[in-house]
């Protein structure tokens, strides 16, 4: 009986020390991200959108144009969902889930569009009338 006992004490500071654990892993599910964070994120988009406008306003045309709307674009698209989605803080798992399959759509239609123009030249070449 006594041996039970003095089992029994050996075992209660590690069933103490399983409650702490027990206790983080609860407080770490519910994390708040401080305020601050979000708004350098809103200062940010803010920018980002002022540059976008910008691209406009000074009248840049063509690819370069297109280049810093789409650099301007994407980033924004980023900071969203790094940030408001909470990306930043997921599994790698789970980010590669939601984020590989649109790159890899973007690299099909890169592909596709490679293509596209082989089939082109193919069918000026061969299909052409001489004149």
């Amino acid at each position: 009986m006594v041996d039970a006992a003095i089992h029994l004490e050996r075992q209660q500071p590690s069933l103490h020390m399983h409650e702490a654990y027990a206790s983080e892993a609860t407080h770490a599910e519910g994390q708040q991200h401080p305020i601050k964070l979000y708004l350098v994120v809103w200062g940010w988009l803010f920018v980002l959108s002022t540059f976008s406008y910008l691209v406009d306003y000074f009248g840049l045309q063509g690819y370069l144009r297109w280049s810093l709307i789409l650099l301007f674009m994407v980033l924004k698209a980023g900071l969203i969902v790094a940030v408001f989605m909470h990306m930043a803080w997921e599994r790698l798992a789970l980010t590669y889930a939601i984020l590989l399959p649109p790159v890899l759509v973007l690299v099909f239609v890169a592909i596709m569009v490679f293509e596209s123009e082989y089939t082109h030249l193919i069918r000026v070449l061969f299909f052409a009338s001489p004149t």
